[in-house]
């Protein structure tokens, strides 16, 4: 299995996206890395979203879809026909190159194929449904994606020298209404938008044709406690639902 659900309420439209909290590699994965272990967990350490499985577990009552594997397999956030910044820098939906710009893998477009349509595909798959599955149920469907950032930006961040607050809410014009941010800067004491980070995670199929299908970004720095943004992200789903 390539990800996990846990149920929520079932008139709950809110589905918190966990896609980068794993340190787990495929077999496949770790033998086409060209790293050794030392360095493998430095990749990981710094490339892992830290602490945003154990915040979401805290959240009652949403539906959770995290992945099982590490971002490191395939990162199911960067879609792999858009010719994009990240790309470029080896860090598109198979990275070739990790945090500080070293080199990973072999360029191999048919290894890279197999892992799009054998990870990426089913994966964007799974929360397309899961999505449909809210909306049909509740009338609209609120994706939050969970992630974590360190207090110093990393060498891959194209746009990380902006400020890096306690928290950092990603929007999108067209899925993000302004009550979901108003919200947010209810609960989220000291919170800025878009900064270091910007724009959330809609699936394909709903991304700027269904405004009932709502997105936010919740990118949490990781000196922040765990417990304390846990209480904060459950009273926001609280307002939001």
């Amino acid at each position: 299995m390539i990800f996990d659900i846990r149920p929520g309420d079932p008139a709950s439209p809110v589905i918190l996206h966990v896609p980068h909290a794993s340190r787990e590699l495929t077999a496949e994965a770790r033998a086409s890395i060209m790293l050794g272990d030392e360095e493998l967990a430095e990749e990981l350490d710094n490339l892992t979203d830290a602490h945003t499985a154990e915040i979401a577990a805290r959240v009652p009552g949403v539906w959770e879809f995290r992945n099982r594997w590490s971002r490191l397999v395939v990162d199911p956030e960067r879609f792999p026909d858009e010719r994009e910044e990240m790309l470029a820098a080896g860090m598109g939906a198979v990275y070739t190159h990790g945090y500080a710009g070293r080199r990973l893998r072999s360029s191999d477009p048919d290894r890279d194929r197999r892992l799009i349509e054998e990870h990426f595909r089913p994966y964007a798959r799974g929360m397309t449904d899961l999505v449909g599955e809210r909306l049909a149920a509740a009338g609209r469907a609120i994706v939050v994606d969970v992630h974590s950032y360190p207090r110093e930006a990393l060498p891959y961040e194209l746009h990380g020298d902006g400020p890096r607050p306690p928290i950092c809410l990603g929007t999108d014009d067209f899925h993000t209404p302004t009550a979901i941010v108003a919200a947010a800067q209810a609960v989220f004491p000291g919170m800025l938008l878009n900064t270091p980070f910007a724009g959330c995670y809609v699936p394909l199929e709903y991304y700027r044709r269904n405004n009932m299908v709502q997105a936010v970004m919740i990118e949490i720095r990781r000196d922040c406690d765990p417990a304390v943004v846990g209480e904060q992200l459950t009273a926001f789903v609280k307002a939001i639902s």
